[in-house]
């Protein structure tokens, strides 16, 4: 089976005969297996050859870049081969229906705010929050615009963000959301672990014959795959803030793992290993699928929302948004 190799040290990547090889500043040699990779996750400075891309290509080994301070900056994907123009025209058109646009968007919210709720009764925050959460997914119902959508979902994780200082412990508080850039450990944990989930969800969007740009909930626009951003908003509160909670309540990152610079709070390069751990491990992670029947990773969930989509475009079933049951 495949799976993502991240890269934190300095180096570079190389091919040699049928394989790739990391080697790091000190010399140290390591080989990628490359019937084995999925995606590089590169989050150092790294020196690549086109002898090396070229081959991986034939892979379509993903290479996903991150800067400094562990943010996504871009990607290399290898030249699409599940294009369908049958279904692009299909994704626009529904695009276009404002009727059915509006829909999807108010599909990805009901899950986005299911799994919220889902999170603040596991860690049995304040009721008056839930209550407050409950009233906004009731209005979505009657929403009639986008901008109305996105209002909601705003004022939604505005709240679901004040129940933090009822689920974090030990001396972690959040007072606000702050993107550009993170200023605390808290939120420098959301960015990271956001940008790791954007990525996710646009690998196995690539593995689909699904148009990366043409989405429903965010504006479509130029230089960005928003459909990453609308289904990650499924995945964020499931996946990225569960492991959030654990790292710091079970004491598996500490103060030590974060570091400041120019008022921006980033994880330092063992706070990465550790998130990243986490993240594999949950990705991983396996459930019985009711109407499948068989186990399914949280990973592969990702790509079957996006079937689901695929499907719902296609006219063959409607689209039922994941909502989790376990």
């Amino acid at each position: 089976m495949s799976r993502d190799y991240y890269i934190l040290n300095n180096g570079r990547i190389s091919r040699k005969d049928n394989t790739i090889y990391f080697c790091d500043c000190e010399g140290n040699k390591r080989a990628l297996p490359v019937e084995q990779v999925d995606s590089l996750q590169i989050y150092s400075e790294v020196d690549l050859n086109t002898k090396m891309i070229n081959y991986i290509s034939r892979y379509d080994i993903i290479l996903n870049f991150y800067n400094y301070y562990g943010y996504y900056t871009g990607s290399f994907y290898p030249r699409k081969k599940n294009v369908s123009g049958f279904l692009n025209v299909a994704q626009a058109a529904f695009y276009l229906d404002y009727g059915e646009r509006l829909y999807i968007a108010k599909s990805f919210i009901y899950s986005a705010t299911h799994h919220i709720l889902r999170n603040m009764r596991y860690y049995k925050v304040e009721q008056e929050l839930i209550d407050l959460i409950l009233m906004e997914s009731y209005n979505l119902e009657s929403a009639e615009d986008i901008q109305t959508v996105m209002g909601i979902e705003g004022r939604i994780r505005k709240t679901y963000y004040r129940s933090f200082n009822q689920i974090l412990k030990n001396g972690y508080t959040f007072n606000k959301r702050e993107k550009r850039p993170p200023k605390d450990p808290v939120n420098a944990l959301i960015s990271f672990g956001n940008s790791i989930m954007y990525t996710n969800v646009l690998k196995e969007i690539y593995k689909t014959q699904l148009d990366p740009t043409i989405s429903f909930l965010h504006e479509p626009s130029t230089k960005r795959f928003s459909l990453s951003l609308d289904i990650a908003e499924i995945f964020k509160p499931l996946i990225i803030d569960p492991i959030i909670f654990s790292l710091i309540n079970n004491k598996r990152l500490t103060k030590k793992d974060f570091m400041y610079e120019d008022e921006i709070c980033y994880l330092s390069e063992e706070g990465k290993k550790k998130f990243l751990s986490e993240f594999e491990n949950k990705m991983t992670t396996t459930i019985k699928h009711r109407k499948l029947n068989r186990k399914v990773s949280y990973r592969y969930f990702i790509r079957l929302e996006c079937y689901k989509l695929i499907k719902h475009f296609i006219g063959d079933e409607k689209y039922k948004v994941l909502k989790a049951w376990w």
